[in-house]
């Protein structure tokens, strides 16, 4: 798998789009009480401007995907999600290099994050991967803990 590069979605992929990430993001509600944003996002117009680009299997099934939006100043990382099955196999660490890569060729010096506090995995994983702590922010019924990395 680490030899499939990362590709921008396809009008075909939304489907594809919504079930990674509805399966990601779904052993989560009950731990924070509420639907996670990226699960209710609109996957279509996400695809369809340009912000989500995919992981996928040689056999071409979809395994992980990102979404991002360039900022003057940043690359913001709206989502990221890895169908269940496939953890473990190195695709969000390909994708987190992807970004990286991403935010270089757009000439940004920093890509910025956040999470929910309760989703304890990912505040052990994003820091191994070079991002720091900015602040935790309640933004409505999300408790979000805000994270950036700078590119060398």
């Amino acid at each position: 798998m680490e030899d499939e590069p990362v590709r921008q979605a396809v009008t075909d992929d939304v489907p594809a789009v919504k079930a990674v990430t509805d399966a990601a993001y779904q052993p989560y509600i009950e731990r924070i009480g509420v639907v996670p944003q990226p699960m209710e996002a609109d996957h279509a117009a996400n695809v369809a401007a340009g912000r989500v680009f995919v992981a996928c299997e040689p056999g071409g099934d979809l395994v992980g995907l990102v979404v991002l939006e360039a900022q003057p100043d940043h690359l913001f990382l709206d989502s990221i999600a890895v169908r269940p099955d496939a953890h473990g196999r190195g695709v969000g660490r390909r994708l987190l290099q992807f970004v990286d890569a991403h935010a270089r060729a757009l000439g940004l010096p920093e890509v910025r994050l956040y999470t929910s506090a309760m989703m304890w995995e990912n505040q052990e994983i994003y820091p191994k991967y070079g991002y720091e702590l900015v602040e935790r922010r309640v933004d409505g019924p999300y408790d979000r803990v805000h994270y950036r990395k700078r590119l060398p």
